[in-house]
């Protein structure tokens, strides 16, 4: 199967139908994901970095992320605690994800 490259999607603003406005949202959970691909290559490298399969989950560092994202969020006008809801669900597959890592690595050693 080919990907062909998807026409660019109209800003918000200038949508004029429902295609309009799912194509940009298709386009949005496209980048999101490849960000998310990013996100979780940090994970990688933290579950090699950190020598303690206790480190992974730290409750301090979990909290500056939701403050951050609450007070981007506010900055940019939005909710903050809707976005803080979606990054909290993000952190915990992120915790989730580099503890399966963390073990994956030292099991294949």
């Amino acid at each position: 199967m080919t990907s062909a490259k998807l026409p660019e999607a109209k800003r918000p603003e200038e949508c004029e139908t429902m295609i309009d406005v799912r194509a940009g949202v298709d386009q949005v959970d496209r980048e999101l994901v490849a960000l998310l691909v990013r996100r979780f290559g940090y994970m990688d490298a933290a579950a090699r970095i950190k020598s303690d399969r206790a480190s992974v989950r730290d409750e301090a560092r979990k909290a500056e992320v939701l403050d951050n994202v609450a007070r981007e969020a506010a900055a940019a006008g939005l909710v903050p605690e809707r976005l803080r809801a979606v990054w909290n669900e993000l952190v915990e597959q992120s915790i989730a994800y580099e503890a399966t890592r963390w073990d994956q690595l030292r099991a294949d050693r």
